[in-house]
């Protein structure tokens, strides 16, 4: 089936999951092709399976929802992310779009929003659980805002989240381009990429944002 959503089911919780997979199951254009119940295994069936949306849970053991992200995003996989938590905390929302998340579930309201975000996710675009989409108000104006933050790190491409993490370790545009093997002028233009992306104005604030943000760039 040419249209047919395939997804990647994580969570701790059996009994959960099989909720959710029954929901799934009753949609035609929706496959689950596995599940896991801890992070390790997700990130393996991610990665196997090369499916098109992952479900996971934000607080699985052996690795938790927010690494397996920065994996999947390190990895280059296809892969769009939906995190699942029981908790309304939105400093938790906040970083979970930050390493990369396209969706965000609550599980009191999972079984009812699974089918919709999947859909959304799929399909290129954000889905909020509606109880909390004011959080996504709130980091809109945040962004917006003279002197706000600028734009989270999910907006580079892997490519310029590679150049970044060099730039924090203070390679030079010219070192930079002998360790990727890749032009002076590609390098130049991927910095004036990063700087467009994020609001950064100079080499220096360039320089200081990617230290800054060294650990997220993992």
């Amino acid at each position: 089936m040419g249209d047919e959503i395939r997804l990647v089911i994580a969570d701790d919780h059996p009994v959960f999951r099989q909720g959710l997979r029954q929901v799934v199951e009753m949609e035609p254009d929706l496959k689950i092709l596995g599940e896991a119940g801890d992070g390790v295994a997700a990130l393996r069936l991610i990665q196997e399976l090369s499916p098109q949306v992952a479900v996971l849970d934000i607080n699985m053991p052996n690795m938790k929802g927010f690494d397996v992200a920065r994996e999947v995003r390190r990895r280059e996989l296809p892969a769009r992310i939906i995190f699942l938590t029981m908790y309304e905390d939105e400093r938790m929302f906040n970083e979970a779009l930050n390493v990369g998340a396209r969706g965000y579930l609550l599980k009191d309201s999972a079984t009812s929003d699974i089918v919709a975000g999947v859909r959304a996710v799929a399909a290129g675009q954000h889905y909020i659980s509606p109880s909390i989409s004011g959080y996504l108000v709130n980091r809109s104006e945040r962004r917006n805002a003279p002197g706000g933050k600028p734009p989270p790190l999910e907006s580079l491409t892997p490519a310029e989240r590679r150049i970044l993490k060099l730039i924090a370790d203070h390679k030079t545009s010219k070192e930079i381009a002998e360790q990727l093997f890749i032009s002076h002028r590609t390098v130049e233009n991927h910095r004036h990429s990063i700087c467009h992306k994020l609001g950064i104005h100079g080499s220096n604030a360039l320089v200081r944002f990617a230290v800054e943000h060294r650990g997220e760039l993992t």
